[in-house]
This record gives C-alpha cells, structure tokens and sequence, in this order.
C-alpha cells in the first residue's frame, strides 16, 4: 500500500470512528432532557454536516491525480481539523452537562 492509500485509509477510519460516536450521540440525545435534548440536536447536526464535508472531500482525493492530489488532501486536512475541532467541543459541552 503506497502513501496515499494509506493516508486515504487513514481518514476513512477516523471517519467511521466520528460517525460512529455520531450514532451514540444520537442515542444519548434521545434520552437527555429537553434542553439538552435541543442543544444535543444542534451539535449532531453541526456535527454531521462536516462529516458530510470531509465525506465529499475524501472522495475528490480518491479522484485527483498528481498535483491536484496534493491540493484536495490540503483541504480535506483543513476539514478534518475543523471536524476534530468541532468533536472536541461537542464532548466538551456534553460532559459539562453531566450526561
């Protein structure tokens, strides 16, 4: 398995990881408190909608060839910055929250 491959693979885990943890967000908003249910709902929707991001530009890597490859893996590095980011937070604020 070359470098790419196996950077390609590397991302793809992490994503499965996040959506994963996404699922059991799911199920624990679906438990949690109105209040928190809401604010539950709003960081799985943030959530999602940069996993989605970082989904589109995983393919646009598997896609390029060359040069390009090195300019879409720049931006899918920033997106799943940004996502890892936005995770942190979210876990964060959910366990000040005490669920």
């Amino acid at each position: 398995m070359g470098k790419r491959e196996e950077y390609q693979a590397k991302i793809e885990a992490q994503l499965k990881k996040w959506s994963a943890e996404l699922e059991e967000l799911k199920a624990k908003a679906a438990k949690a408190g109105t209040d928190a249910k809401a604010e539950l709902n709003r960081q799985i929707e943030t959530l999602k909608a940069r996993q989605d991001t970082a989904q589109k530009k995983l393919k646009e890597l598997k896609a390029a060839s060359g040069e390009a490859w090195k300019d879409v893996k720049s931006g899918l590095e920033k997106t799943v910055a940004d996502l890892k980011e936005a995770w942190s937070g979210a876990l964060s604020r959910f366990r000040k929250k005490g669920q």
